[in-house]
């Protein structure tokens, strides 16, 4: 199974939106190879959880969706595979180079719905094939905001009720609301590789196993040992890891099978990066996302790759030690901290048995340091925390029958950088 995925299986399904912006006078000659031009795109940028990309209005891009790419591959500055991404507004990471776009909904019970692009820092790439939590838990903010939801005079609090359209799954997001029905921006919260607070975002994902795969553990069980060849290692070696699909599809490694090389270099040396890369395209492969390695190295964005291992001494801001602690990596570097739908995974499978982050999570026989409050029959309610380079997230996981994850809350804050128009080129 390739892991490309068309844009109409993905993107939602509205009546023709408005023609793209074609504004007079903004047409440039490129060199021999004929004519550029350049339009305008409205824009915001946010800085959402602990990344940050654009938000768009599905009204504002052409009807085809052919174009899309080229526009938002302009706007981010990867136009000629440029690495700094200088004549864009991405900040040339894989954490800052990133898009939604947002549409009222059609569906029942659906108030917005969203598409996420990875845009490729340094190729003309974008990679749709799966979700980013942190970007999905600004979109009922700018929805807010940009008036695609509202808010009763008076009400304080709200809950949007959100479709993703790349894993076709449900959110619910409840934000704070100003006295003037807009998103109330600050607040006392604080989170892990943000400066400075906002007010709370809870994010709960509803039913989230098997986002693309359609299965919790798409090889059917909760430990696979990868058998794997890298570029860097004279022979194949072996890691015991959880191939897990909750949110997105994610391989939590246990680090302390990685091999030798590994350990003994930096964590984003050259060596590192290529055992990491081997890792997670041998993991596609059992996932059935790709039909061999070459295959899924050209698709960087899923299936995700994460190290895990027991936990160090660290607190959390709510002042509780962590259960388990994760080395992340991102379109093929060191990730600053965790990314969210990573956090959703990793809570899912520290409340599941046999995976390996509910091994190196066990804390007096009992996975997850706590538990366990029964608000509804059969169903079980779990506190999870996961240290990772940056500091810690807490997860909150409900389980209900036959070890169902029903619903996985985080807590992110958003804020609103910039609106106005992007000139991008195609």
């Amino acid at each position: 199974m390739s892991t490309t995925r068309s844009l109409a299986a993905v993107l939602p399904q509205q009546p023709t939106p408005h023609a793209f912006a074609k504004p007079k006078g903004l047409v440039l000659q490129t060199r021999a190879t004929g004519q550029r031009r350049r339009y305008r795109l409205p824009s915001v940028l946010m800085r959402s959880g602990t990344s940050r990309g654009l938000f768009l209005h599905r009204h504002h891009l052409p009807s085809s969706h052919s174009e899309w790419d080229a526009i938002l591959i302009s706007a981010m500055g990867s136009r000629n595979n440029d690495p700094r991404q200088l004549e864009g507004v991405g900040g040339a990471t894989s954490t800052t180079s990133k898009a939604v776009v947002v549409s009222k909904s059609d569906k029942p019970g659906i108030d917005v719905e969203y598409t996420f692009f990875q845009i490729t820092v340094g190729q003309e790439k974008v990679d749709m094939t799966g979700n980013c939590g942190n970007m999905a838990s600004g979109v009922a903010a700018f929805a807010l905001d940009e008036g695609l939801v509202t808010a009763v005079p008076g009400q304080s609090e709200l809950s949007v009720t959100i479709f993703n359209t790349n894993t076709q799954s449900t959110l619910v997001e409840t934000i704070q609301v100003d006295s003037d029905g807009h998103f109330l921006e600050d607040g006392e919260y604080r989170i892990s590789g943000v400066k400075g607070t906002g007010s709370s975002i809870k994010v709960s994902f509803i039913n989230p196993g098997g986002s693309m795969t359609g299965s919790v553990f798409p090889t059917g069980r909760p430990c696979d040992e990868l058998l794997v060849k890298a570029k860097s290692m004279p022979e194949p070696f072996t890691v015991r890891a959880t191939l897990i699909d909750v949110s997105n599809p994610f391989i939590f490694v246990d680090s302390s099978t990685m091999p030798p090389a590994y350990c003994a270099a930096a964590q984003d040396s050259d060596i590192s990066l290529d055992i990491i890369e081997s890792i997670r395209c041998q993991g596609a492969v059992d996932y059935g996302l790709a039909k061999d390695t070459e295959t899924a190295s050209l698709r960087r964005g899923t299936p995700k790759i994460t190290l895990v291992s027991k936990p160090p001494a660290l607190l959390s801001d709510s002042g509780n030690a962590s259960d388990v602690f994760v080395l992340a990596y991102s379109m093929g570097k060191v990730h600053p901290s965790v990314q969210l739908t990573g956090a959703v995974c990793l809570g899912a499978a520290a409340s599941l048995e046999g995976t390996v982050v509910s091994e190196l999570s066990m804390k007096e026989g009992t996975p997850c340091s706590m538990i366990q409050t029964r608000p509804e029959p059969h169903q079980e309610n779990r506190h999870i925390v996961i240290g990772h380079n940056s500091g810690t997230i807490d997860v909150e996981v409900s389980i209900g029958e036959e070890n169902q994850v029903q619903s996985i809350t985080v807590f992110r804050t958003a804020r609103r950088l910039f609106e106005g128009t992007i000139l991008v080129s195609v």
